[in-house]
């Protein structure tokens, strides 16, 4: 993501809480000083997830994660014509295949890597071409293919066309292909990542063996970033029965407030799953149904990925959040009249121009003020 970097030792500290939490393979950058001082540290790990190296349609690259000690890497090349005629305007679409198909035999025949091969703007590519691109790199020695959707403009209707519908092109791979397995690799300028990502995966059941999702946390990644993580194993967990992320989640915010800090990046407060008001109530109507049963306005618990209940005082709240307030401070339970007392001055202070929810400090003073503390 632009503006953002991370030191090696927090590269590490993240990939082990990826690795905690059942991510099954990481991939990363191995170019600079301090990108290979990061694989190595993680290397020394001995995760299980399985550890990539990214790499372009080079050689060099694949000389470099050689010598970093990687045993498999993604190979990324464009497969649309737009990028083609952007990036190489001399060069044939033949031209270029060849190149990718050498490539690739350098890696997995020549130095016996396990090969992932990225098909950058594969949502956007000509399926003729694509489909020879897929085989030729399947014949090369590449296991897996990777569909990314390089602008975000993928769509999650079973019924849309090549190239950009999603569900089409996972079947159409597994139909006119020779590759072992897919990926899928969202980007989120329209905002689908998560649903174009999760339509792949109920696309390839009963149809492939396996399907990999490559996400980010946080969504953190070029542009508008990437499917998130954290949004698509609990959409996997709760939505889809895939079980194998069962008693892992509770560190899902512990690993997005380590990610923020790291990084430098702010997480939204209203982030879903991983924002502070994720489980925020702050509305009459909200609290006091939480209040009673917090199934009326949550759909799991905030303990299940490791966030909490956070129940504020603001423009819009009511009796109840105000009375359970009191009571949470003093360990007493107020008479009507002090309530209502407590309630007009919280309204004044919203009536005075107040946006912000009150913090606790605040409605400490207020307590202190008609002698409840």
């Amino acid at each position: 993501m632009p503006g953002l970097a991370v030191s090696p030792e927090d590269a590490a500290k993240i990939a082990q809480l990826l690795d905690e939490i059942g991510v099954e393979r990481i991939e990363l950058h191995h170019y600079q000083q301090s990108d290979k001082k990061a694989v190595k540290l993680i290397q020394d790990l001995n995760l299980n997830a399985r550890i990539a190296g990214w790499c372009r349609a080079v050689k060099d690259d694949v000389d470099d994660a050689l010598d970093c000690g990687f045993e498999e890497i993604g190979i990324s090349h464009p497969v649309s014509f737009i990028h083609f005629k952007a990036k190489w305007p001399d060069k044939t679409a033949d031209d270029l295949l060849r190149r990718v198909v050498d490539v690739v035999e350098y890696a997995a025949k020549d130095h016996g890597l396990r090969v992932f091969v990225h098909g950058e703007d594969s949502t956007r590519a000509d399926w003729n071409f694509e489909k020879r691109f897929i085989n030729a790199v399947a014949d090369a020695g590449a296991e897996c293919y990777r569909i990314c959707d390089t602008v975000g403009i993928g769509l999650s209707d079973i019924n849309a066309p090549l190239p950009n519908g999603i569900p089409a092109k996972v079947k159409a791979i597994k139909a006119e292909t020779k590759i072992g397995d897919i990926e899928i690799h969202a980007h989120d300028d329209f905002g689908n990542a998560v649903e174009n990502t999760l339509a792949a995966i109920r696309a390839a059941s009963d149809v492939w063996d396996r399907i990999y999702a490559s996400t980010t946390f946080l969504g953190i990644g070029e542009r508008a970033g990437n499917a998130e993580t954290e949004k698509v194993i609990m959409n996997l967990l709760l939505h889809h029965g895939v079980k194998k992320f069962e008693g892992k989640t509770e560190k899902i915010k512990y690993i997005a407030d380590f990610i923020s800090r790291a990084t430098s990046y702010v997480i939204p407060p209203n982030k879903a799953i991983v924002g502070d008001y994720a489980f925020a109530h702050e509305s009459g109507i909200h609290t006091h149904g939480v209040l009673r049963d917090p199934l009326t306005y949550e759909p799991y618990p905030p303990e299940l990925v490791g966030n909490k209940r956070r129940l504020t005082i603001g423009k819009q709240s009511g009796k109840a959040i105000i009375r359970y307030k009191i009571e949470e401070i003093t360990g007493k339970t107020p008479s009507e009249t002090m309530l209502k007392t407590v309630i007009q001055k919280v309204k004044e202070i919203y009536n005075n121009g107040r946006r912000a929810s009150l913090k606790d400090a605040e409605f400490k003073e207020i307590l202190r003020e008609v002698g409840l503390i």
